[in-house]
């Protein structure tokens, strides 16, 4: 019989792609995850307390569970006082990986799970017990017997809850129905137009009903609020591309997966020797941009690769 740090071992990264459909961050996915452990090293060192669990998944995704909800109840009051919007932390990872290098298990549960960008962000506005009832049931078809366990309810409370948020994913957010394959092309189309200032271009791109989120932390000027419609959108782009030049040295830009799906990474310095980094994540619809998702906070990009050493300066006009 494996031992049991081995037997959690092999499911650390199920429990972290859980953590981190819930919590949005891939650090406090890993600390969710690590405190998991700790809980389960102390109840289950016991080979007969052990013995007693039947279906170890089953018991740490209900711990996990636990802890997540917790820390989603706690992040409410600082989400209140962020600096304009929050979005998730992204996890980045170039399309084309060096031979031999292997992905973390947050990077890895972000490909497998198709973890998008567009949905996460709808997630963040439910309430913590929907979100953990969402995530488990609908990501990971956790019955609800064990979901009501976890949320300390009811099974017809946990449905309730669930379908509340099914509701919710549904009919909020921005439309998002394109292919890999299709959102790259846009993606590139994109680029090529913001890169030479081309207003028709953005125009041509944006959806009529595209709205762009921009999460800075604080630590840069940005939007404080959503902006919506392709005309206020490309407005704002241009007026932003027009500090690069002057603001930014060094600037490359690669596109990357986001979530598993392609986006973009920036990266560059300020003059005064700053680094300057930028994760955009896209919802496609009808060939079209629905919704952009700006990630400047440093805090949330401490793990984002740099760029490929022969990515190309950008603009490069």
């Amino acid at each position: 019989m494996r031992d049991l740090a081995t037997e959690f071992e092999a499911e650390r990264e199920h429990l972290t792609a859980v953590a981190y459909r819930m919590l949005g961050s891939r650090a406090e996915a890993e600390d969710a995850v690590q405190e998991a452990w700790l809980r389960c090293s102390a109840t289950l060192a016991d080979p007969k307390a052990r013995a007693e669990i039947r279906d170890l998944r089953r018991w740490l995704t209900t711990t996990t569970a636990r802890i997540c909800l917790d820390v989603l109840r706690s992040a409410r009051m600082r989400r209140e006082a962020y600096p304009g919007p929050w979005l998730p932390e992204p996890i980045v990872s170039r399309i084309a990986d060096p031979a031999g290098s292997a992905p973390d298990p947050a990077e890895r549960a972000a490909r497998s799970d198709e973890l998008r960008m567009a949905l996460m962000v709808v997630l963040d506005r439910l309430t913590p017990e929907q979100r953990v009832a969402f995530v488990l049931h609908d990501a990971f078809s956790v019955p609800f017997d064990q979901i009501a366990a976890a949320l300390g309810t009811t099974v017809p409370a946990a449905r309730q809850l669930a379908s509340r948020a099914r509701r919710a994913v549904a009919e909020d957010g921005p439309r998002h129905t394109a292919s890999p394959a299709e959102q790259r092309r846009v993606v590139e189309a994109f680029l090529a137009a913001a890169e030479n200032g081309d207003i028709d271009g953005l125009m041509a791109v944006l959806a009529p009903d595209v709205v762009f989120v921009g999460d800075s932390g604080g630590y840069f000027p940005s939007a404080l609020r959503p902006i919506t419609g392709a005309e206020r959108v490309t407005r704002f782009l241009v007026g932003l591309l027009r500090l690069l030049p002057t603001e930014t040295r060094s600037l490359r830009a690669e596109i990357v997966l986001v979530n598993g799906e392609p986006g973009v990474l920036f990266d560059g310095f300020y003059r005064d020797g700053r680094p300057y980094r930028v994760v955009i994540a896209f919802a496609v619809a009808d060939g079209r941009i629905t919704g952009l998702f700006n990630q400047l906070n440093p805090d949330k990009l401490v793990d984002t690769p740099r760029p490929a050493a022969d990515a190309a300066p950008w603009p490069r006009r």
